[in-house]
């Protein structure tokens, strides 16, 4: 018998950047959020970030979202693709400027609010064999071993809390590293995250609204066209990432290009700039995108053109 095939739906970070800053879709993302803090995540509203506003220069690596709960927490959600070998300094960065902007409010030290900082990751990060990582901060005593607690009158003024709690936590979902074997409700998301597909029989919370309300067939004319092109995009990124991680720096600096003889046949990082120069070219792209993509001059491209 022939597996019923699930509907094709649009990735989170394109739901981010367009559906879920819409008040009528924050029950999808306080499913999704509830599922990973397990907790139950009501969203007050959704504020302006560096990153989540659209111009003409968007990076398409990044995309984040930043919202307030119930609880007047922060939380910040950001997906990346392309690899960073300094990405954990860039969110311990990201959470120290939302505290920042407390303090530049005339805040007491007291009153600032927990920054929650979660990352969804399509590149590997760090070694480990877990796909999902939390990390708090917490002081243990070097002589006893004993985790340091709030005294009294500390519990009073922050309302009973326990130190890791004043801290910002940080979680790490490493996509690349799920087996597609979804154990738990949290891993129906993590499936969806991955697979870009939303079972009938998934039963996490937000995730069915989440099937229906993703799905590219319900998206007007316009926005599947942008959504087409935006994928479009992030495969070209994802090739240039590649060459810039591969033979671009195994091999080094361009040292020039050589045109003509069997299609520019150089080492390094140009060979393969040539390579997709070459595709974009067969795709009909303009000169002014490929350029965008790798870097070659016009009259480098209008050589490949010649010689195409």
């Amino acid at each position: 018998m022939e597996t019923k095939k699930e509907r094709k739906l649009i990735t989170f970070d394109w739901a981010m950047k367009r559906l879920l800053r819409s008040k009528a879709n924050f029950d999808i993302l306080e499913g999704f959020l509830s599922e990973l803090l397990s907790e139950d995540i009501v969203i007050i509203e959704i504020l302006e970030s560096e990153s989540n506003k659209e111009t003409k220069t968007d990076k398409f690596n990044r995309v984040d979202i930043k919202v307030k709960n119930s609880a007047g927490e922060f939380i910040i959600i950001e997906i990346q693709y392309d690899r960073e070998l300094d990405y954990l300094q860039r969110i311990l960065y990201g959470t120290s400027r939302v505290l920042t902007e407390q303090m530049q409010e005339n805040r007491t030290f007291s009153s600032l609010v927990k920054v929650i900082s979660i990352n969804i990751l399509y590149f590997d990060l760090g070694h480990g064999s877990d796909y999902i990582y939390h990390g708090t901060t917490t002081f243990k005593g070097i002589h006893d071993k004993d985790d340091l607690e709030l005294d009294a009158r500390q519990k009073k003024l922050f309302g009973n809390r326990q130190i890791h709690n004043l801290f910002p936590e940080y979680y790490l979902i490493r996509i690349n590293s799920f087996d597609n074997v979804a154990k738990s409700t949290l891993d129906e998301w993590i499936y969806f995250l991955k697979n870009e597909e939303i079972k009938e029989d998934f039963k996490a919370r937000g995730i069915q609204k989440a099937r229906k309300s993703f799905s590219i067939m319900n998206l007007p004319e316009k926005e599947r066209k942008d959504y087409a092109r935006y994928q479009d995009d992030l495969r070209y990124q994802a090739s240039l990432v590649e060459s810039n991680f591969g033979l671009g720096r195994l091999e080094g600096i361009e040292e020039g290009i050589t045109v003509g003889i069997e299609k520019g046949k150089i080492e390094g990082k140009g060979e393969r700039n040539i390579e997709i120069a070459i595709e974009m070219i067969k795709d009909g792209e303009s000169t002014e995108k490929i350029t965008k993509y790798t870097g070659l001059t016009s009259e480098q491209i209008g050589t490949l053109r010649d010689n195409k």
